[in-house]
C-alpha cells in the first residue's frame, strides 16, 4: 500500500515508529506537512499539491494534525477523503473531538460518564455555575488548552471567582468541572483502535501538581483496566467517530469518568509504559479496513 502521514515534522517519535511500523509491513510512506499542501478544488477534479507538484493518490492517510492547525489540517485531510484516501481517522471526527464542549455534550447524551461540567459567557452566571458543579474545589479549563495548559484547580470558591472572572474578562472560551479528589492526581489514557483497548497506561502527577499529562512531569506505569473501564473507552471513542482514539479516564466513587477523547494520541508514553507495537497495530487496522473503506462517519452525530 501507499501511505501518507499527515504530520508537521518526521523526526517526531509518533511519525517514526508509524513509518517503521508501515515499512517493516511492506508499505510505501511519505510524509507530509499538511501547512505545505494547498488544493484545487473543483467540480471536474479536485487534487492536492506541495511544493509546486501534484501529490499521488494514496491508499490511506494517517492524520497527526496538532491542535493548533486543526482547522487548515482537517481541511487537507477532507481533500484526501474526497479524492478517495482511507483515512485513518476522519476530518469531521477529529474536529468533533477537538471541540472539548461539543465533545462533552455528545458524550452525555450517549450516557458516558463524566466529570459534571459547567458552561456560562456572563460574569454574574459565575456562582450558579460553581454550585453546579459542587462548589469548590474545582477545575477552570480553556476550551483552547492543551497538554494541561490552560486547567487550573481552584482550592477555594473566592480563588475559583477570580480566575474565572480572569479568563473571562479575557474573553476566553472556559469550562468548569468537578474535581474528582479520589482519583489522586491520575489519570489513565486508553489507547483504543477499532472495538478494542489495545493498551493502557496510569498517568500521576508530579508531587504538588493535580495534572497528570506526561508533558507536565507526569510519570506513566502498566495498568490493568476493569470491564466497565474498556467499555467506556471503546464507546467514548466510538461516539466521536474515531478508529484511533486515547481516551483519558479518571477512577472516581461513581466509576469511570472520561476526560477527553484524544484523536491524535502519542505513542511514545503508551509504547514505553505497555511494552506493546502500537504503531504496528495501527497499520494492521489500516491493512484491513483501507481496502474495504470502512469509515466511522455514522458513528458520532453532531
Amino acid at each position: 500500500m501507499k501511505i501518507a502521514i499527515l504530520s508537521r515534522n518526521a523526526r517526531l517519535y509518533s511519525t517514526r515508529r508509524l513509518i517503521e511500523a508501515a515499512e517493516d509491513r511492506g508499505h510505501e510512506v511519505d510524509v507530509l506537512d499538511p501547512l505545505r499542501c494547498y488544493m484545487n478544488i473543483n467540480a471536474r477534479e479536485s487534487s492536492i499539491h506541495m511544493k509546486g507538484k501534484g501529490l499521488p493518490q494514496y491508499d490511506a492517510i494517517i492524520p497527526r494534525i496538532g491542535a493548533s492547525i486543526t482547522f487548515f489540517g482537517t481541511a487537507v485531510l477532507r481533500q484526501f477523503e474526497m479524492i478517495g484516501t482511507y483515512p485513518l481517522n476522519e476530518s469531521v471526527a477529529i474536529s468533533r473531538s477537538r471541540d472539548k464542549l461539543r465533545s462533552l455534550q455528545l458524550l452525555s447524551r450517549k450516557g458516558i460518564g463524566l466529570p459534571t461540567t459547567g458552561f456560562a459567557s456572563q460574569p454574574q452566571d459565575i456562582p450558579d455555575l460553581m454550585d453546579m458543579v459542587g462548589g469548590a474545589p474545582l477545575v477552570i479549563k480553556l476550551l483552547e488548552g492543551t497538554q494541561g495548559i490552560g486547567v487550573v484547580l481552584a482550592e477555594t470558591r473566592q480563588a475559583a471567582e477570580s480566575v474565572i472572572e480572569a479568563f473571562m474578562g479575557l474573553k476566553s472560551h472556559i469550562m468548569v468541572q468537578e474535581y474528582i479528589k479520589e482519583a489522586g492526581g491520575a489519570d489513565i489514557r486508553c489507547f483504543v483502535i477499532g472495538d478494542k483497548v489495545i493498551a493502557a497506561m496510569k498517568r500521576q502527577a508530579k508531587a504538588g501538581e493535580f495534572r497528570s499529562n506526561l508533558h507536565r512531569g507526569g510519570s506513566a506505569s502498566l495498568v490493568k483496566l476493569t470491564p466497565a473501564e474498556r467499555a467506556t473507552a471503546v464507546k467514548a471513542a466510538k461516539t466521536m467517530g474515531l478508529n484511533v482514539a486515547g481516551v483519558d479516564l479518571l477512577r472516581s466513587n461513581h466509576g469511570p469518568l472520561v476526560m477527553e477523547v484524544n484523536s491524535s494520541p502519542g505513542l511514545e508514553g503508551i509504547e514505553n509504559a505497555t511494552d506493546r507495537d502500537v504503531a504496528s497495530q495501527i497499520i494492521s487496522f489500516i491493512e484491513k479496513n483501507a481496502k474495504l473503506h470502512r469509515t466511522r462517519t455514522k458513528g458520532g452525530k453532531g
